[in-house]
């Protein structure tokens, strides 16, 4: 993919949407393409979190190890971020992504997330956003697996 074509998929992303051309650049720059095969993890629950991915094309489930096995909580796909939480909380990652399908994504490191963050104060403002977003869906989830309690 071409920086320019790379450039208009960030702009078709929420969280990118108010980023000027010049900036959407840099980022794709500065960011590296990414493929990984149905099946193959990016990362695993506990893992230390250096990076963020920005979905392209395909989908990957977000899997929590419970003491039962594994628990697919979301399933993610084109225009998502993964990874942001272990960064932004500098902490290991809360869960495992496995690509269900071809996933090809732009990985973001550290460094250049909270770039991004600091000169655009909306893209801070999306991330919460969709922070907020997965939280509800984790409640309304937990909420429904203890019968509506």
């Amino acid at each position: 993919m071409a920086l320019n074509e790379e450039v208009d998929a960030l702009r078709s992303i929420p969280l990118f949407a108010r980023v000027a051309p010049s900036q959407l650049k840099l980022i794709a720059f500065t960011s590296e393409r990414l493929t990984f095969p149905a099946g193959r993890e990016l990362f695993h629950q506990g893992d230390e979190g250096d990076v963020a991915y920005i979905v392209l094309e395909g989908s990957a489930d977000v899997i929590l190890d419970t003491p039962d096995g594994e628990m697919t909580v979301a399933r993610l796909g084109r225009n998502d971020i993964i990874g942001e939480m272990a960064i932004l909380m500098d902490a290991p990652r809360t869960a495992t992504v496995r690509a269900v399908s071809e996933l090809v994504t732009l990985e973001i490191t550290k460094d250049m997330f909270f770039r991004m963050i600091g000169e655009f104060p909306e893209i801070a403002v999306e991330v919460m956003r969709v922070l907020a977003q997965r939280l509800d869906a984790t409640t309304a989830r937990l909420r429904d697996a203890r019968g509506g309690e």
